[in-house]
């Protein structure tokens, strides 16, 4: 499992008002473990217990933004209302009673429709061009009313994280969800200052979210921002194909006010430009700091055998080698690892990494997505 030596997942990391103690980050995942948008004791028994194991910092499922269709499964956590709030000040408050630190993830799912369940919002479902995917219509085009009502929704969600006292806030714009709808051209075809015909022009809408959720949390709050080249509609698809593609992707959005880049791959060691720079070369994560200048965080199977979108077909995954991530570490290639699956089905996975307790690791098998634990 490990390499010799992991202190480079060890080392504190400070930016602005967040302080962490290792660089090692839970990645977001959806659960669908919140009735009614309400996230309960079991919800912040999951988080406080990865906390109390010493990840460095949480993110949250995705939480939906104040919007009738920013949700695709009726169990999927609000971040707005009363009840829904309540659930989460008892998650923070808890992670905090633990020494932990943790953002929540903030999400409209677009047109994206679940593919864990058939059930379907009693309203419209909305998107940059009422597309899904290259030529496949659901749902209606977003006026710009609707734009404007939904950027409002994104600030009151990250000023209520503020409120209730996380330590960061992670804006979810990738994996095909609506503001990544709104980057791709096969599904953003609009002719106002909202599309465009380059990935720059497409960009506005995310630097306006970002723009937002900063006017909401004020300049010390760090803001993450999730992105992606993959979609989960066609894993293929790559929305900067250079460098100079990505900076005019990625740069805009950085100075609206993202302070660390969330960089999506499935699997972390693949290079992201290999023509440019080899097979070793820099992933996608690294590429993005060194055209930003911002942090980054990478993501992409860490420590385990399979991808984790063979998770929800069923498929199991043993123990992997962390020697490539320690080695991509400790050339500062990116600054922060986020976890997922090995986290997910072990909540002590941090701390047995720490300690080289290789023989206690476990394998992640599809029962850890059907219950909190």
């Amino acid at each position: 499992m490990a390499s010799s030596n992991v202190d480079a997942l060890f080392r504190p990391f400070q930016l602005k008002s967040l302080s962490l103690k290792n660089r090692i980050v839970m990645a977001p995942m959806t659960r669908s473990f919140s009735p009614s948008g309400v996230p309960g004791d079991n919800v912040a028994a999951y988080y406080r217990r990865r906390a109390e194991q010493e990840v460095g910092l949480i993110l949250s499922e995705g939480t939906t933004i104040d919007r009738p269709a920013a949700r695709n499964e009726p169990n999927i956590p609000f971040f707005h209302g009363e009840a829904a709030l309540a659930g989460w000040q008892h998650v923070i408050d808890g992670v905090h009673e633990a020494g932990g630190r943790m953002g929540p993830q903030i999400w409209h799912v677009g047109s994206v429709a679940s593919f864990l369940t058939d059930w379907v919002q009693d309203v419209p479902v909305e998107s940059p061009s009422g597309l899904v995917a290259p030529g496949q219509p659901r749902g209606e085009a977003m006026s710009e009313e609707a734009i404007a009502d939904t950027l409002d929704a994104y600030a009151r969600a990250a000023a209520d994280a503020k409120r209730l006292g996380f330590d960061t806030v992670e804006i979810h714009a990738a994996h095909g969800y609506l503001i990544d709808q709104f980057f791709w051209a096969a599904t953003n075809q609009r002719s106002d200052r909202y599309g465009g015909a380059t990935l720059k022009e497409r960009s506005r809408f995310a630097a306006e979210v970002v723009k937002s959720v900063r006017d909401a949390v004020g300049p010390d709050l760090p803001i993450i921002l999730r992105v992606s080249q993959w979609k989960q509609q066609d894993f293929d698809v790559r929305l900067a194909n250079t460098p100079d593609e990505m900076t005019d992707w990625l740069a805009p959005l950085v100075e609206a006010g993202a302070d660390i880049l969330h960089c999506s791959q499935r699997r972390f060691w693949e290079p992201e430009y290999p023509e440019l720079d080899g097979p070793e070369g820099l992933n996608f994560a690294g590429w993005a700091k060194k055209l930003t200048g911002a942090p980054t965080i990478s993501v992409g199977s860490v420590g385990l055998s399979g991808d984790f979108m063979g998770a929800f077909s069923g498929e199991s995954s043993t123990p992997a080698s962390l020697e490539k991530l320690v080695d991509r570490m400790e050339r500062d290639e990116f600054d922060l690892i986020a976890v997922g699956r090995a986290l997910l089905s072990d909540p002590a996975w941090v701390k047995k990494v720490h300690a080289r307790d290789e023989t206690s690791l476990t394998d992640f098998t599809k029962e850890a997505l059907t219950e909190l634990y």
